[in-house]
């Protein structure tokens, strides 16, 4: 009797540690396992094969990729500005970014007057602008952030009334400035419409 007393609580020093190296050994502390005692409890499935993340359902986006045209009288590279909305054709509006001279300077410098940087940026609401208030900026201005480190901002969607004018302003400080007056209109109404939310800049 007394060698049956003295491994008894041997037994239980033993059987401790060998649960601990099981829930271990599935990912659980023993910690987190006993804050699972109310119905919590994973099963061994979740344990052994857990639910992987969704993918995160396409949205409208803005697109803005260089292209090789050139408007022909400044030579500023047209930029291809498309809205891509899930399920439906894609729109291209003709847009410029930057000045024609400055197409190789520090995108990420303020004042540079280079295009934007390459990345995502947050897409904000549509604002009308007063009829003269803003020559440069068109009859709307929709403000885009970056959502990574560089030192530009105040930074927009306009059209662009000087693109292709011999004035010394055709092309922008570093916004996106559509060359057609109607296409911006057109892409402000969409922008509200889809809710659009997103740019990206791949180039």
């Amino acid at each position: 009797m007394q060698i049956v007393r003295e491994r008894r609580p041997l037994c239980r020093c033993l059987a401790w540690p060998v649960v601990a190296s099981a829930l271990l050994g599935l990912g659980v502390t023993p910690e987190v396992q006993a804050e699972r005692q109310d119905g919590e409890r994973p099963s061994l499935m979740a344990l052994l094969e857990p639910v992987q993340p969704q993918e995160e359902e396409p949205v409208a986006t803005l697109i803005l990729e260089r292209t090789e045209r050139r408007i022909a009288s400044t030579g500023d590279p047209i930029w291809d500005l498309r809205l891509e909305v899930p399920g439906e054709p894609a729109r291209r509006y003709d847009a410029v970014s930057g000045r024609a001279n400055r197409q190789t300077a520090d995108r990420d410098r303020m004042g540079s007057r280079a295009p934007l940087p390459a990345g995502t940026y947050s897409v904000g609401p549509v604002e009308p602008l007063a009829d003269g208030a803003y020559p440069e900026l068109g009859p709307v201005w929709i403000s885009i952030e970056p959502t990574f480190t560089t030192g530009r901002r105040v930074l927009g969607i306009h059209q662009d009334p000087s693109a292709g004018q011999l004035n010394t302003q055709s092309g922008t400080l570093g916004c996106i400035g559509l060359v057609d007056r109607n296409d911006m209109l057109e892409l402000s109404d969409l922008i509200t419409q889809t809710d659009t939310k997103r740019l990206v800049v791949k180039n």
